[in-house]
C-alpha cells in the first residue's frame, strides 16, 4: 500500500509515517500488528494538514480501496472520531477533539504556563485560564480558580462559546484572517442563521474593541455573575497567536473599568511570558 499525497510538499507527514508502518508490518508479517486499526488511524492522520476531506481524497491519500475507506469512515463516525460536514465532506469529530484536549494539557507550553497561572491566581485573587479554539469553541488547557467561588467551575478540557466569552473574543480578535474564516465556518454550521449573525456581530465588535484597548471583555454575557477580561497569547515558536488567556472575578465585587485597569496590564505581562516560553 502506498500513500498518495495531495500536496507533494507534505513530506514526512503523520500520514506518510503511518502508511510506512502499515507497509512494514505487511512485509515483515508482524502478527501482533492490527492492520484494521492501523488503517483507521491512517485516515485520521490524513487530517493533519487538512480541515476537511472528501471520501475520494481520503482514498487517494491513504491508498486504500474505496470499500475499505467507506467502512472505516462509518466506524470512525459512529465512534465520534469523524463527523460529516453540511457539504458532505469529513472532518475530525468530538472524540478526536477530546483526545486532542488531553494532549494539549500535557503540551510544553501548557506545562510551562501552569505554575505561572497558579501564582497569578493566588496573587491577584482571580480565576485564570489558558485556552485555544477547537471546532468553533474555546477549549480550556489550563485552569486555576480564584479563592472567591465562581458560579461556573471550568476544568481542563471544558469548552465555552467563542462569541460570548472574553477568552473566545480575544482569540478571534488576534487570529489571522484564515483562522477567523475557519472559525466562522464552524459557527455557521453549528448555529441557526439569526444566532450566527449575532455571533458575527459580537466577534466583529470584540475585534474592534481589542484593537482599541488591547483586551476583550465579557461583563455578565456568558454567566450573569462573572466579569472577565482576556488577551491573546503570541507564540514566538510559531509566530502566531495560538492561545488566549483570561482572568475572571464575581461581577458583584468589581466595576468593569476599574477591574480592567487593574488586571489587564498584569494579564498582558503574563501572556508575554507564556508566549516567550520564559
Amino acid at each position: 500500500m502506498t500513500a498518495i499525497a495531495l500536496e507533494p510538499k507534505l513530506t514526512d507527514s503523520l500520514l506518510e509515517k503511518t502508511c510506512d508502518k502499515l507497509n512494514q508490518s505487511k512485509i515483515s508479517e508482524d502478527r501482533q500488528f492490527v492492520t484494521a486499526l492501523g488503517r483507521g488511524l491512517a485516515l485520521l492522520a490524513a487530517f493533519e494538514h487538512h480541515e476537511t476531506l472528501s471520501h475520494q481524497e481520503l482514498c487517494q491519500m491513504s491508498g486504500l480501496p474505496k470499500a475499505t475507506v467507506t467502512r472505516l469512515i462509518y466506524t470512525l463516525t459512529m465512534l465520534g472520531f469523524l463527523r460529516t460536514t453540511m457539504q458532505g465532506q469529513y472532518q475530525l469529530g468530538s472524540s478526536a477533539v477530546r483526545l486532542s484536549a488531553i494532549a494539549w494539557s500535557r503540551y510544553d507550553v501548557v506545562a510551562l504556563a501552569e505554575p505561572l497561572l497558579r501564582q497569578f491566581a493566588m496573587e491577584n485573587e482571580v480565576s485564570v485560564n489558558l485556552a485555544t479554539e477547537i471546532e468553533g469553541e474555546m477549549r480550556y488547557l489550563a485552569c486555576y480558580r480564584s479563592p472567591t467561588r465562581l458560579s461556573i467551575n471550568l476544568q481542563v478540557g471544558s469548552a465555552v462559546p467563542i462569541d460570548k466569552t472574553a477568552i473566545g473574543r480575544a482569540f478571534y480578535a488576534t487570529s489571522l484572517p484564515n483562522r477567523q474564516k475557519i472559525i466562522d465556518n464552524h459557527l455557521q454550521e453549528q448555529l441557526y442563521e439569526a444566532e450566527y449573525q449575532q455571533a458575527q456581530n459580537l466577534l466583529n465588535d470584540a475585534q474592534n474593541y481589542y484593537k482599541k484597548h488591547g483586551y476583550t471583555l465579557s461583563d455578565g454575557e456568558f454567566s450573569p455573575d462573572i466579569l472577565a477580561v482576556a488577551v491573546g497569547v503570541f507564540d514566538v515558536a510559531t509566530g502566531q497567536y495560538e492561545y488566549s488567556l483570561n482572568a475572571s472575578v464575581p461581577r458583584a465585587n468589581w466595576d468593569s473599568e476599574e477591574y480592567a485597569a487593574t488586571i489587564v496590564p498584569k494579564l498582558q505581562a503574563l501572556a508575554e511570558r507564556i508566549g516567550r516560553g520564559d
